[in-house]
């Protein structure tokens, strides 16, 4: 079984957006959210798809769901304080959907994606379906195009080869058994500052492969992301009307 667990539990602060959290801001008559569900809805391998949402948004998300026809929503949770607690509270609904089918958790692949991605492609998901298969675990990544520094408490600079240098995107994708066992130690351990799930699983011992996805899969966070977005829809539009 394989589920898309979407986390859509932040409020946007750097969007600067005033009626609405930025995973609900329109582009052409449609939320961001769901052009990221619809990726993972149209993919004949996802099972199934959970999300975890800001509560109170909770009703207008189900009113979308229905409205753009996305049919593998099988829950929606609400998501909690920090990113950390909202792929959490997705995880265990996706046990729970796991259980209720009779999956084995040790056998089933979950997909954790933010809800502001929707730029990702069918290949990006299929190439991380099979390389869980393969290795257990893996992190979307794109290649560093620039030189990375990274500041050391003593005042010194660290400068990684470029070359084997790779940013770190979405989805991080694992066995469901795997990462709740992280996530339940991180929780004994009092630990909620893991940014997100690959940095977690590395932590305790985990070794987590990578896959390639595009360079447009950036994460919808800022005013300049908005417009980066909105361009690349309509060039999406027109290859589909005019193929180009």
């Amino acid at each position: 079984m394989n589920i898309a667990v979407i986390f859509a539990g932040g409020s946007g602060l750097r969007m600067h957006t005033k009626s609405r959290p930025k995973q609900f801001l329109d582009l052409n008559g449609k939320p961001i959210i769901i052009y990221t569900l619809e990726l993972f809805d149209n993919h004949e391998a996802i099972d199934a798809i959970v999300v975890a949402c800001i509560e109170s948004w909770i009703p207008f998300l189900e009113k979308q769901i229905r409205k753009f026809e996305i049919n593998k929503v099988v829950k929606i949770v609400p998501g909690g304080s920090t990113g950390q607690e909202s792929i959490y509270n997705g995880l265990c609904a996706a046990e729970e959907y796991a259980q209720e089918h009779k999956a084995d958790t040790k056998q089933t692949t979950v997909l954790i994606h933010d809800g502001v991605r929707p730029l990702i492609t069918e290949e990006t998901i299929t190439d991380n379906i099979n390389k869980v298969e393969e290795e257990g675990s893996c992190i979307t990544c794109i290649p560093a195009t620039e030189t990375f520094i990274v500041k050391q408490d003593d005042g010194n600079l660290e400068i990684p080869s470029r070359a084997r240098s790779l940013i770190a995107r979405a989805p991080q994708s694992f066995r469901l058994s795997d990462i709740m066992a992280a996530h339940r130690r991180a929780l004994q351990e009092g630990r909620h500052d893991f940014i997100d799930s690959c940095t977690m699983m590395s932590h305790y011992g985990h070794k987590v492969a990578t896959v390639i996805g595009p360079m447009e899969n950036i994460k919808i966070t800022t005013p300049t992301d908005y417009f980066v977005l909105r361009a690349m829809v309509q060039v999406h539009e027109d290859q589909q009307i005019f193929g180009l």
